[in-house]
């Protein structure tokens, strides 16, 4: 039998801790590692991509739709540099991920061997534990620290280790100790903290909010495993629900308790609401864009990290807790309304919002509206269906056409926003969850970027489904620059359409080009039965706007003045705008 070698004992640490799925690329820099994955592959699996930026994305998928660690892995130098993007998704989102890389071997660190990079040094704004392993015996303890380091901290955990050093003896200790001390011997395990506050805080919050006349919710991610105690709050203070985008899974779409999405992908009586309100609550949310929350009042705050409870706005109340155990420990302290009339109120007001968005999901519509092609995905899939998102226009059609009901699920780059995680989301998620169905909306421009993670789904029969909303543009930037007055400049990619079907078709997956709308349910539904992997690519009117739920007066007036700079599309804006608007009327 083969000498136990000091990569071993990583990847049993790992697995101690309950791993059984990593995501990367192999490298001269990281072979001893690959050995020791290989000698416990009946106990952990290497997921093979294509690109290290997926990995880090697939483990931040997993970690968020898990709740445990993700783990990536990638070689030395360029192979560490690639996993940024993604290890940022995972810091800025607080998803536990632990990044592996490789490193030279240390007899030549230092001398600028080749592809020599200091990935301690590079990861240092991005990791919240940041180790090079300099001898075998570290190995369990550091691992222990950083696996722990990620749960506490909610966030980005880094090890390096030297060429040599994987291939070492498992147990060698080669140099003399002189400090009152050894290798610490630790244990795979982490022991969350109390999530209930203190008595005196959970009196003080009751009575803040008890005294509120109006009073909102505005839930975020860290509220998705409370939707039970979130509508029972709601219920008891006459106090609708908010959510974050990231938050969207914290309560059903058509819940009678939420308006929906706030800020600019959010709904115009959320907007209405937070003008209205003289006392906001937030639940499990880091809200970053306070010019769409009220500017003064009453706030009061649940908040798992002491560090960012009461950051964003004035908190009368800033209070340190799960989100879940918070709730339920607050609930029997409050007092509950009789009347209700601001949920009736925006009942109302949400319902014919709901209307207006189902106007612009016209099927008649010929380019495809990118509204009607979420709506149809959201009508034909499952139940329990997780979908994943690209950032960019596409977001503002999910947010508002990918309804929520029953178990569904939905992630994408919250606080980064990056372009491209979508695709690679899915199949993290997927390995994660293999009996459900796993979909990625994304745009033609984020797919593009890591499309070739599709061959990653093909090859491990992964039966993710794909849906490209293909306008073929960068159309987020297109509105952005337009909102600023400027005529767009820079964002559209030269017709034809790409054909990202064939793509699949040639790779022995599924795919089928959708142009014309009557076409469009038929091929959702035959890639959502397809039991394998799957593209429905849609070509989509790129004149579509996304429009904030509530338009300010300086919003339009520098819409308008692109068009009089220039906009070279401005015909078929318009025209877009006008059947939008005569759409949304007969809705009303």
């Amino acid at each position: 039998m083969a000498q136990k070698i000091a990569s071993e004992a990583l990847v049993q640490r790992l697995i101690d801790w309950g791993v059984d799925t990593v995501f990367g690329l192999p490298g001269d820099g990281i072979n001893g590692i690959m050995e020791g994955l290989r000698r416990h592959s009946g106990q952990i699996r290497f997921v093979l991509v294509h690109h290290e930026e997926a990995a880090a994305f697939m483990a931040t998928a997993h970690a968020k739709a898990t709740g445990k660690i993700g783990v990536c892995l990638a070689t030395s130098g360029p192979g560490g540099i690639h996993l940024l993007n993604g290890l940022y998704d995972a810091k800025l989102d607080h998803a536990p991920v632990l990044a592996i890389t490789g490193t030279q071997e240390t007899s030549v660190l230092g001398t600028g061997y080749q592809q020599e990079v200091a990935l301690d040094k590079l990861y240092a704004d991005v990791a919240e534990y940041n180790m090079v392993i300099s001898n075998p015996v570290q190995i369990p303890a550091v691992t222990d620290q950083a696996i722990r380091t990620a749960y506490a901290r909610r966030g980005v955990c880094h090890i390096t280790v030297p060429n040599d050093i994987q291939v070492a003896d498992a147990g060698a200790d080669p140099w003399q100790h002189v400090a009152p001390a050894s290798a610490p011997e630790t244990a795979a395990v982490y022991t969350d903290p109390p999530g209930t506050p203190a008595e005196s805080d959970l009196r003080r919050l009751a009575g803040f909010l008890n005294e509120g006349k109006k009073t909102a919710i505005l839930a975020g991610a860290g509220a998705l495993h409370a939707r039970k105690e979130l509508l029972a709050v709601a219920e008891a203070l006459d106090a609708p629900i908010v959510k974050t985008l990231p938050g969207k899974a914290a309560v059903p779409d058509d819940s009678p308790y939420t308006t929906g999405g706030i800020g600019l992908l959010g709904t115009k009586p959320s907007e209405d609401l937070m003008d209205e309100i003289d006392t906001l609550f937030l639940v499990g949310t880091n809200f970053p864009y306070t010019k769409h929350l009220p500017a003064a009042g009453r706030t009061a705050q649940v908040e798992a990290d002491p560090v960012r409870a009461g950051a964003r706005v004035p908190t009368s109340l800033p209070v340190v807790g799960d989100a879940k155990q918070t709730l339920a420990a607050l609930l029997p302290r409050l007092d509950r309304r009789a009347e209700r009339p601001l949920l009736a109120k925006y009942q109302r007001e949400s319902a014919a919002w709901r209307e207006k968005m189902a106007s612009l999901e016209d099927s008649g519509r010929d380019p495809i509206a990118p509204q009607y092609l979420m709506a149809a995905v959201s009508e034909l899939a499952g139940d329990d269906a997780v979908l994943t998102c690209d950032s960019g226009t596409i977001a503002t059609w999910a947010a508002r056409h990918w309804t929520i009901r029953g178990d569904r699920r939905f992630y994408l780059s919250g606080n980064l926003a990056t372009m491209a995680p979508g695709l690679p989301y899915a199949i993290g998620i997927q390995h994660a969850f293999p009996d459900r169905q796993v979909i990625a909306f994304v745009g033609d421009g984020g797919f593009s970027m890591l499309m070739a993670e599709f061959l990653t789904a093909i090859q491990h029969r992964l039966p993710v489904k794909i849906v490209i909303c293909n306008n073929s543009s960068l159309g987020q930037i297109l509105w952005e620059q337009m909102v600023l007055g400027y005529p767009e400049h820079g964002i559209r990619y030269t017709e034809p359409f790409a054909d990202y079907a064939s793509f699949a078709t040639a790779n022995g997956a599924l795919g089928v080009k959708v142009s014309k709308p009557d076409e469009l349910k038929d091929a959702i539904r035959r890639a959502l039965d397809h039991p394998g992997p799957a593209i429905v690519d849609a070509n989509v009117n790129p004149d579509e706007p996304p429009m904030p739920g509530k338009v300010s007066y300086d919003q339009a007036k520098k819409f308008a003045t692109a068009f009089l700079r220039g906009q070279p599309h401005r015909a078929t804006i318009a025209t877009t705008l006008l059947k939008d608007r005569i759409q949304q009327l007969r809705g009303s």
